[in-house]
C-alpha cells in the first residue's frame, strides 16, 4: 500500500447547486484524491438514501423523498435478483439524474492532466444507513426485513461496481467510502443490529465488489465500536470524526495495532464541519493529530505506520453548510495538510 502521509479529501457532499463550483473546490484543495461530489441542495434525488435507489425494488421518489411501495414486491424482486445474477452492472449505474456531480467529474477528469492525481475516490451509503432510513408500508424499517435488507446489500454492491468501471479507464486507484453514519449509535437501543450482521453485510458487500485497484474505506462521523470495523479485513481504511471522537478511538489501540500491522490506514476527518471555528488553526489541528498519534505509540501503535498511513479530510459532509464556510473548512484542510506534510519529513 502506497504511503499516502497528508494527503487530503473529502467526505462526499458539499453545498453547491451547479457542480462546476464543487469541482473547482474539490481540484484546488484536494488535487491528488480528487471526489465526486454529492449535491443534496441541488435536487431531491442527490440526498444520500436518493442517490442510490435507482433501480431498487419498491422504491419511489416523489416532491418529498423517498418513499416504499409494495403493490408489486415479488415482481419487482424477482427482476431485481435477475439483474444480479446476470451482473447487469449497467443495469444499477447512478444517472445524471441522481448525481451530476458524479458526471461533472467524470467529464472533469478527461479534461484535466492526471499525472499529480493519485487516487480518485467514490462513495456509497452503507447498507445499514440506507435501510434504517427507509421504511416499508407497516411503518418498519427496512432494516428488519431480512429479505429487503439483503437486497439493499446486493443494490449497493453493484453500484459500486458500477463506479469502479465507470472510472477504471482512467488507469487511477480508486478509493471506495462505505458511508455508514448510522452506526454511529451502535450498541445503542436505537441501533438494534448485532455486531456479527454488521461485519457479514459490509465484508459481503466489500468482498462482491473488489478490485485489484480498489481500496476500501469505511466513514463513521460519530462515536461506534471501532473493534466491529478493524475485524473487517476487507476494508483499508478507517474514516473517522478525529475533531470529535479522537479520544473515544484511541481506546481501541489493541485493535488499531493490528489494523496497521496489516498496512491499513486512518482517515482524520479533523476539520469540524457543524462545529467550525474561524478561530481553530492548522496549528491546532496538526497538534491534535500529533497527540492522538503519540497516545497510541504509548499503547503500542508502531508511529511510522500511523503517520506515513494517514489521510486527512473534513469531519462529515458538507451539504447542509453554506458554501462561504465550506470552503474556509477545505482551505483549513489545505493549511493542516501543508503543515503535517512539512513537519513530519
Amino acid at each position: 500500500m502506497p504511503k499516502l502521509k497528508g494527503l487530503t479529501t473529502g467526505i462526499g457532499s458539499l453545498p453547491y447547486k451547479e457542480a462546476p463550483e464543487a469541482l473547482d473546490l474539490i481540484f484546488k484543495y484536494c488535487p491528488q484524491i480528487p471526489f465526486w461530489p454529492q449535491l443534496p441542495k441541488r435536487d431531491i434525488r442527490e440526498g444520500m438514501i436518493a442517490q442510490y435507489s435507482e433501480n431498487l425494488p419498491c422504491l419511489r421518489i416523489a416532491r418529498d423523498g423517498l418513499f416504499f411501495d409494495a403493490a408489486n414486491r415479488e415482481k419487482e424482486l424477482e427482476i431485481f435478483y435477475d439483474k444480479v445474477i446476470k451482473q447487469d452492472i449497467e443495469y444499477f449505474k447512478i444517472s445524471k439524474d441522481f448525481a451530476l456531480g458524479l458526471h461533472a467529474f467524470y467529464k472533469r477528469l478527461k479534461e484535466s492532466d492526471l499525472r499529480n492525481v493519485e487516487y480518485i475516490k467514490c462513495q456509497i451509503t452503507g447498507p445499514f444507513t440506507f435501510a434504517a432510513s427507509i421504511k416499508d408500508e407497516k411503518g418498519m424499517a427496512l432494516l428488519h426485513d431480512e429479505v429487503f435488507m439483503q437486497a439493499v446489500i446486493k443494490a449497493l454492491t453493484m453500484k459500486a461496481l458500477w463506479q469502479i468501471r465507470f472510472f477504471e479507464k482512467f488507469k487511477k486507484k480508486i478509493i471506495m467510502f462505505i458511508d455508514e453514519p448510522y452506526l454511529g449509535c451502535f450498541g445503542s437501543a436505537y441501533t438494534p443490529i448485532n455486531r456479527e450482521d454488521v461485519i457479514k453485510g459490509l465484508s459481503e458487500l466489500i468482498q462482491d465488489a473488489s478490485a485489484p485497484e480498489v481500496l476500501w474505506g469505511l466513514h463513521c462521523c460519530g462515536n461506534t465500536d471501532w473493534s466491529i470495523f478493524t475485524d473487517i479485513s476487507a476494508i483499508d481504511m478507517i474514516s473517522f470524526d478525529a475533531f470529535s471522537f479522537l479520544d473515544k478511538l484511541v481506546l481501541y489501540a489493541d485493535d488499531l495495532k493490528k489494523f496497521f500491522t496489516q498496512d491499513r490506514m486512518l482517515c482524520w476527518g479533523i476539520v469540524p464541519t457543524q462545529e467550525f471555528d474561524e478561530k481553530i488553526t492548522s496549528a491546532t489541528l496538526v497538534k491534535k493529530i500529533n497527540d492522538g498519534i503519540d497516545v497510541l505509540v504509548k499503547k503500542g501503535v508502531e508511529r511510522g505506520k500511523l503517520s506515513e498511513n494517514l489521510l486527512l479530510s473534513p469531519s462529515c459532509g458538507l451539504g447542509t453548510l453554506d458554501i462561504e464556510k465550506s470552503e474556509k473548512i477545505f482551505q483549513l484542510l489545505s493549511g493542516v495538510s501543508f503543515l503535517l506534510r512539512k513537519t513530519q519529513k
